[in-house]
């Protein structure tokens, strides 16, 4: 990236609707919009107010009719002169509004540039410039709200302090290094000890949250098993409100796995609806029931699907994974009890209603919440990448700590800290040295 560039791109979704937006940042960008723009003259724009004209090309020819927002930097997104072009949301004519600004003398932004340059001028650290991907493809409300607070800059002012705290522990250290005859004595360990490992729950607490980060982003992994005819296509088609799964009589209608997600109170649950298990007849059979089996490994909750109305030598045959969160939904309730499900754990259920619906879902919430895969009272949620920099931050704290208590050189304890520092600053983008100088000037005076 060239941070004297001007970039510009479609900043709306793909396909046709009312309005489209073409997003212009850089240097020159008020200039390049200036160019192709006929309508109120640039010298008399105002910050964030909208003007109306027309986008003229090269020929003179008018494109079409848009508004035009500019934004002075540093006040915009990206930290740099911003101009939006809000135009009418036809594919082609988008298309030409945004050739128009390319011929003016802008470049195609590259995936996610505007983000990064917003990075680059300090608008946003990583982890709110990830946030921004994951409102945009959050698939329920606890979803955008974590989201939301990331954004505000929830989870970098706590790796913020976090790593305010390990500066003061290393700037502590460095200074017991740079005065070699000034032994760290017994009392000065204890308390770099109590605050070091402060910092290690303060780590551990956030990796304890990526459970649940994952399950917001991309839903919580739910397979629907039991024996064929069963009604697990029609549970999946309850709970999702239309129908998705072919229904019939037919054993083995359902052949390959269907994957859809649903919403339950904010949660995104993504339901698995499998072949019937049992002893497959013909090839195409028996790979729908191991891809079921599959599925099965791989679930964070079963929904083990009973046919209450029919003998239970089949289902009760079904091996499921040792350790699994397993819900028994005893289907077909308003059909005769078969004896073999007579006094059997289960929630009783029919396909047939909504109520039933309903009463799955109020247990499906219930089971996630008090489980602790989602924790409605704190949204604090990190990701993959999050995860991979604290771990690598933990193990480093966890050395450091020993390294302490043993009395081992400062130097060592120092090398774990620092390399602790820089795997929280891969989190938020931040791995600037010269705050543990800053540090040690201002507490300890060296230097005087």
């Amino acid at each position: 990236m060239t941070q004297n560039s001007n970039i510009a791109a479609i900043a709306s979704p793909p396909g046709v609707g009312a309005v489209a937006l073409i997003r212009v940042s850089g240097p020159d960008a008020k200039a390049i919009c200036a160019e192709c723009f006929q309508g109120i003259p640039a010298v008399k724009w105002e910050a964030r107010k909208q003007y109306y004209g027309k986008i003229i090309d090269r020929e003179d020819q008018i494109v079409d009719d848009v508004l035009l927002t500019w934004f002075a930097a540093p006040n915009s997104f990206t930290g740099e002169d911003v101009v939006e072009i809000a135009c009418h949301g036809g594919v082609l004519v988008t298309r030409d509004v945004l050739s128009t600004v390319l011929a003016a003398g802008a470049d195609s932004a590259a995936p996610g540039e505007f983000s990064q340059r917003a990075f680059f001028h300090g608008k946003l650290d990583l982890t709110q410039a990830e946030a921004i991907m994951d409102l945009i493809s959050a698939q329920s409300d606890l979803a955008v709200k974590a989201a939301r607070e990331q954004l505000d800059g929830r989870l970098g002012t706590e790796l913020g302090l976090i790593r305010e705290k390990l500066i003061t522990v290393l700037a502590h250290v460095e200074a017991h290094i740079d005065f070699p005859d000034e032994d760290i004595d017994p009392d000065t360990v204890d308390q770099l000890s109590s605050r070091l490992n402060e910092v290690i729950g303060m780590v551990s607490g956030l990796l304890a949250t990526a459970n649940q980060g994952r399950i917001l982003r991309e839903g919580l992994r739910t397979v629907i098993c039991g024996a064929p005819n069963a009604g697990k296509s029609s549970l999946l088609n309850l709970l999702l409100g239309f129908d998705r799964a072919i229904v019939n009589p037919t054993a083995g209608t359902t052949r390959d796995t269907i994957e859809e997600v649903i919403n339950l109170k904010g949660i995104p649950v993504r339901l698995i609806d499998t072949a019937g298990i049992h002893e497959g007849e013909g090839d195409v059979e028996r790979e729908g029931i191991e891809r079921s089996r599959v599925q099965l490994e791989r679930a964070e909750l079963v929904l083990f699907v009973i046919d209450s109305s029919a003998s239970g030598e089949v289902a009760k045959r079904i091996d499921l994974p040792d350790g699994a969160r397993v819900l028994r939904l005893l289907n077909k309730s308003d059909l005769p009890t078969h004896p073999d499900w007579e006094g059997e754990e289960g929630i009783e259920i029919s396909c047939l209603t909504k109520d039933s619906a309903d009463a799955i879902g109020e247990v499906l919430y219930q089971n996630l919440v008090e489980s602790g895969a989602v924790n409605t009272a704190s949204l604090t949620a990190i990701n993959t990448r999050h995860q991979h920099c604290l771990r690598k931050a933990g193990e480093y704290l966890h050395n450091a700590a020993e390294n302490l208590k043993a009395g081992e050189s400062p130097e060592f304890v120092a090398m774990d800290l620092r390399e602790a520092l820089g795997a929280i600053g891969e989190v938020i983008g931040k791995t600037d040295v010269e705050e543990i100088l800053g540090e040690i000037f201002s507490s300890f005076c060296i230097g005087k």
